[in-house]
């Protein structure tokens, strides 16, 4: 018998995404008093605060006004903390900014995408603090601080919670992104009490240029699965959080519950040939939208993704 049968995702709680932003809202008066500690009276004095980071310490407002984000991770972290960006690097420019952030993210200017951001789109925007990445941006991080200070995340394959954290700190909100953090936390194991599915796989497909990119235990998707209490399927991870597949190893990517991203989960011509043709060994195959899946690394993202994860296991009942 298969585990799960073939569901569409629904989302159950799109009040609690809000209800954490507002909360982020609501805690952003305080914030400044409690993000810096008493050997930083002098920084906070001056309007700064201290921020350690993949390119050592950069001093930077204490209360960001104009940030830009160059990694989908903080762009996903600030909205959650309510500071919505001035500017954001996107996955590809046709998608934009993705729309699980809500009304209020949709008015992001891009400034070129995740790989390739434009350093003159981003000081047109005359930003007070720039969140980058050594991983992908290491060759433009002096351009970016002759514009405005910029803190760096060492690598987008980072665990992403390091992450959040680290864009906490950089806009001033380090206890507000611990909150958020367990929030996330505490909605993992509320699903993982309700269903109980220890001892069951599940595994993360991104069909892309001919591949299958399977995700691992350690990221975002794949570490969401497994908090709710799944297994991934053991592979050699080749220290990154995905491996590609030939469509003629596609059954390497089998697993008890196995999830398929793409761009229209209503769209059923969108799940790959190579799983289709092999039915039998995908017993229980569900599309979920990749623009959080995928792309929305934090914790609105990762509610979202919990929310699918929430639904498709009570359609299975």
């Amino acid at each position: 018998m298969p585990l799960l049968p073939p569901a569409s995702p629904r989302f159950r709680r799109p009040a609690l995404v809000a209800g954490l932003v507002l909360a982020a809202v609501v805690f952003s008066g305080c914030s400044a008093a409690a993000t810096t500690a008493p050997a930083a009276t002098d920084a906070a004095a001056a309007g700064t605060i201290s921020v350690t980071h993949a390119r050592g310490e950069s001093e930077v407002p204490a209360q960001a006004k104009r940030v830009v984000v160059l990694e989908p991770v903080a762009l996903d972290a600030s909205v959650a903390l309510g500071i919505v960006p001035v500017g954001a690097a996107v996955l590809n420019e046709a998608a934009g900014i993705p729309a699980y952030l809500g009304k209020e993210a949709s008015g992001i200017t891009s400034v070129g995408t995740v790989t390739e951001p434009n350093v003159e789109k981003i000081a047109a925007l005359k930003p007070d603090l720039i969140i980058g990445t050594e991983s992908r941006h290491s060759a433009l991080y002096d351009q970016l601080s002759s514009v405005a200070p910029t803190v760096y995340l060492a690598s987008q394959a980072d665990p992403w919670k390091d992450n959040v954290k680290l864009v906490g700190k950089a806009l001033g909100r380090a206890d507000e992104a611990d909150t958020l953090l367990a929030d996330y936390d505490a909605r993992c194991n509320e699903v993982k009490t309700e269903f109980a599915v220890e001892g069951k796989t599940a595994q993360l497909i991104r069909p892309r240029d001919g591949l299958l990119t399977v995700y691992g235990p350690e990221s975002f998707a794949g570490s969401t699965l497994e908090c709710v209490g799944f297994t991934t399927p053991p592979r050699d991870w080749q220290n990154s959080i995905s491996v590609d597949l030939s469509s003629e190893k596609v059954l390497e990517a089998s697993a008890d519950l196995v999830v398929v991203t793409t761009s229209d989960v209503d769209d059923p011509t969108t799940m790959p040939e190579a799983i289709t043709a092999n039915a039998s060994s995908f017993p229980d195959v569900h599309l979920v939208d990749q623009s959080y899946w995928i792309t929305g690394v934090g914790p609105m993202g990762g509610l979202k993704v919990l929310d699918d994860i929430e639904s498709i296991l009570r359609d299975a009942r």
